[in-house]
């Protein structure tokens, strides 16, 4: 294996990236990970741990931290960029000048820039002009990886050369990671699960059972395809791991940022009070609002979204919010097989109305 194929380059010091890094140098990768913080970089390199994110996890000896882009990726064939999207451009365009030509970029982030609602593979595109991009996503609650806990992912890109080279680097025998063409899918599946988590959570603290729950995450999967086609994506990725897989997870733990964020909502909270409490960036709540807003743009019914916003944004309790959602529009379960259209069409034609 030439150096250009064994060089891996993690860019994040957060519990997704490490874990990400101490996989690929268990598959015998020469691994450099980049993160802003010189205290916590020494610390990984000394102690083989993240005390701030992970640490109970023994990373493997092989990761060397560093606090300059330059010497994190020099000669890396396979660059993960596991930033947080608040940050993301700003970090890819300082990382442009130190790329390998022909180096891979995957985006390990799921998340929307506000401004064009660009994911984060269109970022890696404006700023680097790279030929082989892609995006992994998909149930990974990081503190699971890191405990070897039987794992999969997606990635997802035209190129079959990203998908070969990452299924390479990642794949062993607790991390299985599957293939997609689908990227634009994948990813907004990804980004578009955040919200519903929040909404999951907000459903919990409130005391509703399993019958809620199950109706929350099966209307939040019609919601996201419904979305996800409007804007271009293939409706069938959203019953892979980067759709409903991914979903299931975010909406059934406590261990996912956003799940906690709509608990502590549920609670009572303020926004600011449930975002202080969790000390950690969740994606969710600035996705709910970019979400919405280009909902309304497009004309594209996305009821929990909007519930959400006006819970978040509007000051509207929670348990208000969800007994309005209630009394809404009664349509198709799965539009793809009978359209929503039709539906109201029908109802029209009976002469009843129940939206």
């Amino acid at each position: 294996m030439s150096d250009e194929h064994n060089r891996v380059a993690v860019l994040g010091g957060g519990s997704f990236g490490t874990a990400l890094a101490s996989i690929a140098a268990d598959n015998g990768f020469e691994v450099r990970q980049w993160l802003r913080d010189a205290e916590l970089a020494a610390q990984i390199n000394r102690e083989h741990r993240n005390g701030r994110y992970l640490p109970d996890f023994a990373i493997n000896l092989a990761v060397v931290a560093h606090t300059q882009l330059a010497e994190a990726l020099q000669g890396a064939g396979l660059v993960l960029v596991a930033i947080p999207s608040k940050g993301f451009r700003d970090v890819v365009r300082q990382a442009r000048p130190w790329l390998e030509p022909e180096c891979i970029l995957v985006s390990t982030t799921k998340g929307i820039q506000e401004d064009g609602f660009k994911l984060m593979s269109r970022i890696l595109e404006e700023e680097t002009d790279g030929q082989h991009i892609g995006v992994l996503s998909g149930p990974n609650l990081a503190s699971e990886v890191a405990q070897h806990q039987l794992t999969a992912s997606v990635i997802a890109s035209h190129d079959p050369l990203t998908r070969t080279r990452v299924q390479t680097a990642l794949g062993c025998d607790y991390f299985r990671v599957y293939a997609s063409n689908d990227r634009y899918g994948v990813e907004l599946g990804g980004a578009l699960k955040n919200i519903y988590a929040i909404a999951a959570g907000m459903a919990a603290a409130l005391g509703m059972g399993e019958n809620t729950r199950s109706m929350l995450m099966t209307r939040a999967l019609a919601e996201m395809s419904r979305f996800a086609v409007a804007q271009g994506a293939n409706p069938m990725t959203f019953l892979g791991l980067a759709g409903v897989g991914d979903l299931i997870v975010t909406c059934s733990s406590s261990l996912s940022r956003n799940y906690r964020v709509g608990f502590a909502l549920g609670e009572g909270r303020s926004l600011d009070e449930a975002v202080e409490a969790l000390g950690q960036v969740a994606e969710g709540v600035n996705t709910v609002r970019l979400v919405r807003d280009m909902a309304h743009q497009e004309g594209v019914y996305m009821p929990l979204a909007e519930g959400l916003y006006q819970v978040l944004f509007r000051d509207v309790p929670a348990r208000d919010m969800a007994r309005l959602l209630m009394q809404g529009e009664q349509s198709s379960d799965v539009e793809f097989v009978l359209p929503r259209e039709n539906v109201q069409q029908d109802h029209r034609d009976s002469g009843h109305n129940d939206g």
